[in-house]
């Protein structure tokens, strides 16, 4: 009774063939389940180890892609067992290949992310994952990935993709052509990632105008403005202009210039350089650089001045100019020594 039963025949396979196909199937599971165990978790131990951060990743994606593959190839060569007609061998074929395309391209974007990433941390990043200002390329090298794989899977299934490639590269001419500024931003897009003129929080200064960058585009860049509103520039226009980056500034050098009076006599106008130097000094954040009396103008005698603010934060630069300014009038008040301005003085003679 037994064996007639395990010889019986069923969409042209034996339910002996059936059984050993789910014999196969459990044993190759149970190896990769053991590997998986043994294998997998003694590369975890020996990766914490160390402080390289980039072992512990390949194994993290080797658990998380390669064990599914494992997984995928022991179904396939259970399946392969079986005498299976022209259209289900051709399933199978397709959903196999499916299942790998999409591992295969999820383990690609995997390492492209996490390239990313480093390359963001090498230029001064610190986040785990790829910038703000890259992720408009890790979405481009998606698409790219998802177009080649499926093209392949096409390809594998019996699809001729030769004239579909031909086609795509005619009507990639053509859209090439129509499109041109569009292309010309996202190169300038990539300019832009790999030379990095400027990055997300930067301030910026382009022709006349200036604000904090707070998007990279493919195709464009926003940049909110002091007044509030938010400009877009295209990458074109960004790359092919001299632009002024003062977030990246290390030290603000200042100069400005201030006028007394000529009735002002000698000798306050030798103690006015050494008034300025101290009031400087003491100033934290601020490095004094010189205080001359440098010209004679139409109404007053004029000082010029020059020091550096450590940084480049605006608000820290005007913050100390306001300390400079008010210490002035504070200390020619006690000196008894007159800011000029403008003034005129008319002498009239007998005819």
């Amino acid at each position: 009774m037994f064996q007639e039963f395990i010889n019986q025949t069923f969409l042209g396979n034996r339910v002996q063939d059936y059984a050993v196909s789910l014999a196969m199937l459990a044993g190759l599971a149970l190896l990769v389940k053991l590997a998986d165990l043994i294998f997998i978790a003694r590369l975890k131990a020996v990766a914490s180890r160390t402080d390289n951060k980039y072992d512990d990743w390949l194994v993290a994606a080797l658990d998380k892609r390669g064990v599914p593959l494992l997984y995928l190839g022991a179904v396939y060569i259970s399946i392969r067992h079986l005498a299976l007609s022209h259209l289900a061998q051709r399933i199978v074929n397709i959903s196999v290949g499916i299942v790998l395309a999409y591992l295969a391209v999820r383990l690609a974007s995997m390492m492209i992310e996490r390239g990313l990433a480093a390359y963001g941390r090498k230029k001064g990043g610190k986040e785990a994952s790829p910038p703000p200002a890259m992720r408009g390329l890790m979405g481009f090298a998606k698409f790219f990935l998802w177009l080649v794989a499926a093209l392949i899977l096409l390809d594998n299934v019996g699809f001729k993709v030769s004239a579909l490639v031909a086609g795509l590269g005619i009507g990639g001419l053509a859209v090439a052509f129509a499109a041109q500024k569009v292309l010309g931003d996202l190169f300038s897009y990539f300019s832009i990632f790999f030379d990095r003129p400027f990055e997300i929080g930067d301030f910026i200064v382009v022709g006349e105008f200036r604000g904090t960058v707070e998007h990279i585009g493919l195709k464009s860049t926003r940049i909110r403005s002091l007044s509030g509103e938010q400009l877009i520039f295209s990458n074109t226009d960004l790359t092919s202009s001299r632009l002024c980056n003062y977030k990246r500034m290390v030290n603000r050098r200042v100069a400005f210039k201030i006028g007394v009076t000529y009735q002002t006599g000698a000798a306050k106008v030798r103690q006015i350089p050494g008034i300025i130097e101290k009031i400087i000094r003491d100033l934290p954040g601020a490095v004094f650089d010189r205080a001359h009396f440098a010209s004679y103008g139409d109404f007053s005698l004029i000082f010029e001045v020059v020091y550096f603010v450590e940084g480049g934060d605006y608000l820290k630069y005007m913050d100390i100019q306001q300390r400079i300014n008010l210490s002035l009038m504070e200390a020619f008040a006690r000196k008894k020594i007159n800011f000029a301005y403008p003034t005129q003085t008319v002498y009239v003679g007998k005819a």
